[in-house]
């Protein structure tokens, strides 16, 4: 059995992996590590390229493609380590970046899962968006990052080198305890794609377990790279897929308000895609409240599965407060700042 085993999940990303996986084998190179890729129903030639020019990749062969979520959760069933780590296949990562991580986690079995620092590919002196050093979430569900609130990325000038504990973990570079990925159930398959790191996190935070940001272990990320920024179908799912995971997981002393607000603040984001002009995506946002209301019934018994086994009411990690009202009315534009 592997003590670590690098998964990437792959969709018709053959250009992507001849860029990026051989920083992967090149620097994943150590007694009791493994790199996969698995394969989610790919039709162009990754399989055929993956077989011939990387020999020591392990593949895992996915029929049909299962999305993000359900991708990893087939592909893990497969793999027997005692960590996993679920890296995109846009990952450029570095040398001796898995020691950092694994020393952290072998001397703190409280923590179940952790984040190395992401800076951006495409900019290496900022930081990436989707992750950057650590993540958070605001009493209404917005996610943000140390180094990223809302759209405003800051450059890294050392200032979040700490360790640091975190509401979610990244999932383009997620480092877990592969028993506490099955434990809590894995990724949420109904998601497909969008959120369902966050909502992994939230479900083991609730359950007592921790989550940090080692910012000794540096990769750098492409992102974006399946779904544009502005695209529809992305604004979609993460708007319908925010809403799932907070009436999954919300206590119920708050869930009533919570979602009464995030009404409210829904329908002026659509306004305000309406305002710039980006209509489909104004669409997108009201396409997904409308999914939300009709999903929500089939989400009742992952919310009282959730509630039964938090063993945490509060999290401190998910803040008391609006982040859109200290970013756009008190001008908070950093994660320094909002402390």
């Amino acid at each position: 059995m592997d003590k670590i085993a690098v998964v990437i999940l792959n969709w018709n990303g053959c250009d992507m992996l001849r860029s990026f996986l051989p920083s992967v084998v090149r620097f994943s190179k150590a007694d009791g590590v493994g790199v996969y890729v698995a394969d989610n129903g790919s039709t162009d030639a990754s399989v055929e390229m993956l077989r011939s020019e990387f020999p020591s990749v392990r593949l895992i062969l996915l029929e049909e493609n299962h999305g993000f979520a359900d991708g990893y959760n087939l592909a893990l069933k497969q793999v027997q380590a005692e960590y996993v780590v679920l890296l995109n296949s846009d990952v450029e990562v570095t040398d001796h970046w898995l020691l950092p991580l694994a020393a952290y986690m072998d001397t703190h079995p409280e923590v179940a899962a952790c984040q190395p620092k992401i800076r951006s590919w495409r900019n290496k002196e900022q930081f990436e968006y989707a992750g950057a050093a650590g993540g958070f979430i605001d009493r209404y569900g917005y996610p943000f990052c140390r180094g990223r609130i809302l759209g405003v990325v800051e450059e890294d000038l050392g200032q979040y080198d700490t360790v640091l504990p975190v509401f979610w973990a990244t999932g383009a570079a997620l480092f877990i305890r592969l028993k506490d990925y099955r434990e809590a159930g894995g990724l949420d398959g109904r998601f497909f794609a969008h959120m369902e790191e966050i909502d992994l996190c939230w479900r083991l935070r609730a359950r007592g377990r921790q989550l940090v940001c080692v910012p000794q272990s540096v990769v750098y990320h492409v992102g974006g790279a399946t779904l544009k920024k502005e695209n529809p179908r992305k604004t979609f799912l993460n708007f319908r897929n925010n809403l799932l995971m907070l009436y999954k997981n919300l206590p119920q002393d708050e869930l009533r308000q919570v979602m009464c607000v995030r009404a409210c603040l829904d329908y002026v984001a659509a306004l305000s895609f309406v305002l710039k002009g980006q209509f489909a995506n104004a669409w997108a946002v009201l396409r997904a409240r409308r999914a939300y209301v009709a999903l929500r019934p089939s989400f009742a018994t992952s919310r009282e599965e959730n509630l039964q086994k938090a063993t945490l009411n509060a999290i401190s990690e998910r803040t008391g407060y609006s982040l859109l009202v200290r970013f756009y009315l008190r001008g908070k534009r950093y994660y320094s700042l909002l402390l």
